[in-house]
């Protein structure tokens, strides 16, 4: 199984040691348990000070702020469904191991298998378009049914709409937290974080219980998304952007990067456009992303499920939408495109947008993408 995570735990709480430290032991080959037996190669390993031998005692002693932080993560690790992985562990994620950090704690509520199934990271823009949201929902919908676990972050938007799709065709999805998991983050996912938990999917986290949702956890984080996955999914992302962080992550870790394309027009599909420019797989359809993975993953993964057909459109909004194409256009370009005046083009807009075929965006409207 692994050696204790008590150890692991508490020799992470210990001044100068952190990650870096217990990696220096786990490449050693030396348990953390060593360092409070005061092995002198353990504590040369760490870089030992005078502040950690304090704080080993006071461990020893049971007594103080680093025991009672301890104390809280032991308890909740007695919960059923919660677990601490760590590099010796049977269930560690093989894939995450290859990254040049992989985290020395992996905690983990739910279904720790599903760690070692292929997974594909879907990540993008916390502010999305309508059709970004649901290019993100179809895709992850098909590829679970496909037999592939979604990863994402849980965060607002795309990351949002990526476990909606799995957890909507009870397929597995794996969401990557930037605080411990005893506290969702943000709050209004709580209820599709639970959903994730009750179609066997899982909450992972390297930060302990009762860790804060601090600006710098969700850049560190992103390693771990893209490190557990074969490839990554950006879908609307602006040039400087965490969704860019972890797609060149991947690159770095050798996985596969995907990006689907959007119109020139709009801020947020310029990071993707970036990222295929740089040689990263231009996807338009689901069998885009899954052949190439087929071929890594050694399986081969059908697209399961025939596309949803467009509504059909009466006569003069299928001519409206012929002559909008697919950039942004206003209503003085659309009132020139049609020779339609204002009075009679905005009904026919707005009950485009209510199916779905367009939606508002900053300058106009924008025609939502096609189904996968």
């Amino acid at each position: 199984m692994g050696s204790n995570p008590r150890d692991w735990i508490a020799a992470s709480l210990l001044p100068a040691v952190g990650a870096i430290g217990l990696k220096r032991l786990a490449v050693a080959g030396i348990s953390p348990s060593q360092l409070f037996l005061h092995d002198p190669e353990a504590l040369r390993l760490v870089g030992a000070r005078t502040a950690t031998l304090r704080a080993m005692d006071s461990l020893d002693h049971s007594s103080g702020p680093l025991f009672d932080r301890l104390e809280n993560c032991l308890a909740w690790l007695e919960d059923g469904d919660a677990c601490c992985l760590t590099p010796d562990h049977v269930q560690y994620p093989a894939l995450l191991l290859e990254i040049p950090d992989p985290p020395p704690l992996l905690f983990v509520r739910g279904d720790a298998d599903c760690l070692a199934m292929p997974q594909l990271a879907l990540v993008g823009s916390r502010h999305a378009s309508r059709s970004g949201v649901a290019n993100a929902y179809k895709f992850s919908a098909a590829l679970s049914e496909a037999g592939m676990v979604v990863t994402s972050g849980l965060a607002l938007g795309i990351d949002g709409a990526a476990h909606q799709g799995a957890v909507d065709r009870q397929g597995a999805s794996i969401a990557v937290f930037g605080t411990g998991l005893d506290e969702v983050y943000p709050r209004r996912h709580a209820s599709l974080a639970q959903r994730i938990l009750d179609t066997g999917g899982a909450w992972v986290s390297e930060f302990l219980p009762g860790s804060r949702p601090l600006p710098g956890n969700f850049p560190k984080r992103n390693r771990i998304i893209s490190g557990l996955c074969a490839g990554v999914l950006v879908i609307e992302a602006a040039p400087r952007s965490g969704s860019l962080i972890t797609a060149r992550m991947a690159l770095e870790q050798g996985r596969e990067v995907f990006a689907i394309p959007g119109s020139i027009q709009n801020p947020a599909a310029h990071g993707c456009h970036q990222l295929i420019r740089e040689g990263a797989v231009l996807v338009e359809t689901v069998a885009h992303v899954l052949e190439p993975l087929a071929a890594l993953l050694g399986f081969y993964a059908a697209q399961s499920s025939s596309p949803v057909p467009a509504p059909v459109l009466p006569a003069a909004e299928a001519q409206l939408l012929e002559k909008m194409g697919y950039d942004i256009a206003d209503i003085d370009q659309l009132v020139a495109l049609t020779g339609l005046p204002t009075p009679e083009l905005m009904p026919l807009l707005v009950s485009l947008e209510l199916k779905g075929v367009i939606e508002p965006v900053p300058g106009g409207y924008l025609r939502c993408s096609a189904d996968t």
